[in-house]
């Protein structure tokens, strides 16, 4: 390890308005069509997700959050030891922004009314937000950066309510369809994802009278080479497994067919996830860095469902890094799938509850299905 290592300084996270349960989701997202989903209970079975957060006020069913405000809301949190005009690098993730351009990460520092830093965005699904991270935690251990700020934030709903489908389930009414009803790889994901941000302050030197997380190592690997797109938006797949992006389609068809929505193909996804994430990557990593399940005291995984909780263990078991689930922490039930911002969400909770003690190891697992990718990161109280 280098000398001259990064530490995490402190955490934060900002999830909107209060906590939506299970039997309130399709009142605040809205009902498509003529009748409640049919998929909402199967899903929300499966996935084991009993509270989530959505930038929606629930009085008017309104946006009272954008994904810009609600990553400087996170921002804003941290307890800094530097200031907000002190921040030399912002590194932003996120799967959808709030505009094609410009980038999320000017848009943050425009809300947060930065005078001057590097302003920087990943793109991505999941992944983005660590790979947001790195760049941040390569800034400061190159010497390029004193500090740096790294988000990962989402704002699903705001493609997830019903009025998105509306001009699809019209077009299916006209043609004479019987009972219209979105596609399930569209309504699965409306049940599935949710809102909120985290941010991270990354600096070369750890806090003196509290803990701080060295980042010892953060690995991102991308499998998009060998196999087809799995989750998508803006795009629909045709039978070759290619994307066609919505510059293809014309205003009316990206209406009638929901391009702009959030899709994915579900079988693909439980035949790969496991050896794309985990599986084949980490026998990589543990042959090369020598890692042992003993050693490390907590594992935060990020994964979309309780479905796949023993699938990851197995997966774990099968690469060689067998790490017990009473080490695992994750607060997916309480908090939902937030994506990008899951990471930072699962750490602020953590770093702030008082259980970590200085020399244990943690291990973050952040997947991502869009075209398979995945990211480990190893850090050390101190």
């Amino acid at each position: 390890m280098s000398d001259n290592a990064v530490y995490i300084t402190d955490i934060a996270s900002h999830l909107p308005n209060s906590p939506v349960d299970n039997d309130s989701m399709e009142k605040i997202l809205g009902q498509v069509g003529e009748r409640p989903s049919r998929a909402r209970r199967t899903v929300l079975r499966s996935n084991g997700i009993k509270t989530r957060y959505y930038g929606i006020d629930p009085k008017t069913g309104s946006h009272n959050y954008t994904n810009t405000s609600l990553t400087a809301a996170a921002v804003g949190k941290l307890n800094r030891s530097i200031s907000l005009d002190d921040i030399d690098c912002l590194s932003c993730g996120t799967s959808i922004a709030d505009q094609l351009m410009p980038n999320h990460a000017a848009m943050v520092q425009g809300e947060l009314q930065l005078s001057r830093c590097e302003a920087v965005a990943s793109a991505g699904v999941c992944a983005s937000g660590i790979a947001a991270l790195k760049y941040a935690y390569m800034s400061v251990l190159c010497g390029q950066h004193d500090n740096a700020v790294a988000t990962g934030s989402e704002l699903a709903s705001a493609i997830m309510k019903a009025d998105n489908f509306s001009a699809e389930i019209d077009s299916a009414v006209e043609s004479l369809k019987k009972k219209p009803e979105i596609a399930f790889e569209k309504d699965f994901l409306r049940w599935m994802l949710s809102d909120g941000a985290g941010a991270a302050l990354l600096q070369a030197k750890p806090n003196n009278n509290s803990l701080s997380l060295r980042i010892d190592w953060l690995e991102i690997i991308s499998y998009a080479g060998e196999i087809e797109p799995c989750m998508y938006a803006g795009a629909e797949k045709n039978s070759s497994g290619n994307l066609i992006g919505w510059q293809q389609f014309n205003a009316e068809q990206r209406n009638q067919q929901s391009i702009f929505a959030i899709k994915q193909d579900v079988k693909l996804l439980n035949e790969n996830i496991i050896h794309y994430t985990v599986e084949q990557p980490l026998q990589e990593i543990v042959k090369r860095r020598q890692l042992k399940a003993e050693q490390f005291d907590w594992f935060l995984p990020h994964y979309s469902s309780a479905f796949f909780r023993d699938k990851l263990l197995a997966g774990l078991d099968s690469a060689g890094l067998a790490i017990e689930q009473s080490r695992w922490f994750t607060n997916l039930t309480e908090k939902g799938n937030t994506g990008a911002a899951s990471i930072y969400i699962m750490l602020d909770e953590l770093f702030h509850s008082g259980k970590l003690q200085p020399g244990q190891k943690l291990l973050c697992y952040v997947p991502e299905s869009g075209r398979f990718s995945t990211s480990f990161m190893q850090l050390t109280v101190v």
